[in-house]
């Protein structure tokens, strides 16, 4: 039912195949019954700057993608994004190159 959920609130279909990557994604990610206390709300959150958390389909992660248009949205958006991490302790990875960070966990 967790894994359904949390598709749904992304986003997606719920498929053997999304459920058994959004698995390897939460077994991957520390401390995620932490992380995903706050993760569905950075995604609404995010919404209405074109952005939002999505699940990597490369590594087994989330992403947070900033697809914010404009340069004064996107870093507003980073800023978002920044703050997020700080206030709850979320460790992030940037993608090089891209407006996207890997959500990692909960730091220690």
């Amino acid at each position: 039912m967790r894994r359904d959920a949390i598709l749904r609130q992304l986003g997606y279909s719920v498929t053997p195949n999304a459920k058994e990557q959004v698995g390897k994604v939460i077994a991957n990610t520390k401390d995620f019954d932490y992380v995903e206390k706050h993760l569905i709300s950075l995604h609404d959150n995010l919404k209405p700057r074109l952005s939002f958390v999505a699940i990597s389909s490369t590594h087994d992660y989330f992403k947070i993608k900033n697809e914010a248009i404009g340069k004064e949205m996107i870093e507003s958006t980073n800023e978002i994004i920044k703050k997020w991490s700080k206030k709850y302790k979320i460790a992030l990875e940037k993608v090089p190159n891209k407006q996207t960070y890997y959500i990692l966990g909960k730091i220690a």
